[in-house]
């Protein structure tokens, strides 16, 4: 699946409004509730996510120094403290008033914040409930999967391929299992265990 860059960065304003939105209509003690991401509620997923609009490079160094440069570390840290001393109010506003904000991670370009964007609100969305981004959305984000990304989360493919049943996605090289592109993202950046071989969903059924 090919996309052009004006097409991601539409995907990436629709993802951060459509995860305001949801946030807006949150109650308090669903932003307690706890995420995907081991250790962290709701709220620590949405200072994460807006970590990279309020931290300037300096403070970004300094952080990563304090961390040990370990970026897992830093990141944890930052999500913690930020969650912290931001309220629920200030949060979103953070979110929201970035919608269209241009940050892009180092080396990942506009796919990058894409997949930041729609992983990290899969984060808080599946726990939750919630609405799940469109599958072509989500199918973006697996079109820019490779082995980097793959290795990253500790994820094997070896002999398994993911297709997706919602969208022409297909990851790996081995035995297909079919499955909607929300779970093959989950399986790949570790949210979700590994299906077995001959498979059609995450359980088998």
């Amino acid at each position: 699946m090919s996309s052009t860059d004006a097409e991601l960065k539409q995907h990436v304003h629709a993802e951060r409004e459509r995860l305001a939105d949801l946030l807006a209509a949150l109650p308090d003690q669903g932003w307690d509730s706890p995420s995907l991401c081991s250790g962290w509620r709701v709220r620590e997923v949405v200072a994460h996510l807006t970590a990279p609009f309020r931290t300037s490079l300096p403070r970004l160094v300094a952080g990563l120094a304090a961390a040990r440069f370990s970026f897992d570390r830093y990141a944890d840290r930052a999500a913690r403290k930020d969650a912290t001393r931001m309220s629920n109010a200030e949060l979103l506003a953070c979110l929201r008033a970035n919608i269209t904000n241009a940050w892009q991670p180092p080396g990942g370009g506009l796919a990058g914040a894409l997949s930041h964007d729609t992983i990290h609100g899969l984060d808080m969305t599946v726990p939750l409930g919630l609405p799940s981004p469109p599958a072509e959305r989500v199918a973006l984000v697996l079109a820019a999967a490779n082995e980097r990304s793959l290795s990253y989360f500790g994820v094997d493919l070896a002999g398994l391929q993911l297709r997706g049943t919602d969208a022409d996605i297909r990851l790996g090289a081995g035995e297909p299992v079919h499955m909607p592109v929300e779970d093959i993202l989950l399986t790949i950046t570790g949210r979700r265990p590994l299906p077995r071989p001959g498979s059609t969903s995450l359980t088998g059924e």
